[in-house]
């Protein structure tokens, strides 16, 4: 079976940078909050926080804890079929136990880290640096809407247990080419 990259941390910590370095690497990518963002399209709002987070609170009642990654799971076995994967957005553990459970050893956790001020200030920047992101991977957050987010992520959906069990973790403190290079020293590893 192919690799399955599985990308986890808080808003603004790099996970999108790095999973561009596996994409380079002819990985398929995958991002988990996708499925929320076609839900928020399909029901005419707007891409913001206030909007998107009543859709992945009812998705996970009606799902469970473990939503997005069992309505992924079809999309990963697909692309899974044909080569390796980086999936983009791990969140809740009942997620990384679904994933661990299904593809064992062929999960690999990476997580990404930088401190919250840190993380804030690169995501209240994001829109000049990327313009309109269709699929919004580089979306633009405040400093406080970034902290609710914060929150509600480390609250409702025990995002801390992903990012304890990692296979390898980035501290994202410096520049982008620092990022890329421990990127790329762990891609040479696997």
């Amino acid at each position: 079976m192919n690799k399955f990259i599985a990308l986890v941390g808080m808003p603004g910590a790099g996970k999108s940078e790095v999973a561009d370095e596996f994409i380079k690497r002819s990985y398929k990518y995958i991002r988990f909050g996708q499925i929320t963002l076609d839900e928020v399209k399909k029901r005419g709002l707007e891409p913001t926080e206030e909007n998107e987070r009543p859709i992945r609170e009812e998705l996970r009642k009606q799902y469970g804890p473990g939503a997005f990654a069992i309505l992924n799971i079809p999309k990963f076995d697909e692309v899974l079929k044909t080569g390796n994967v980086v999936g983009d957005g791990l969140y809740s553990w009942s997620e990384y136990k679904i994933l661990e459970d299904k593809y064992g050893e062929n999960l690999i956790i990476i997580a990404v880290y930088a401190p919250p001020k840190l993380r804030y200030k690169r995501l209240s920047g994001r829109a000049a640096r990327h313009g309109d992101d269709p699929k919004l991977k580089y979306r633009s957050f405040t400093p406080e809407s970034a902290k609710i987010r914060d929150f509600a992520e480390i609250e409702n959906i025990e995002k801390g247990g992903p990012i304890a069990m990692a296979d390898y973790t980035i501290l994202n403190t410096g520049t982008l080419d620092e990022l890329r290079a421990e990127a790329e020293k762990i891609i040479t590893t696997l």
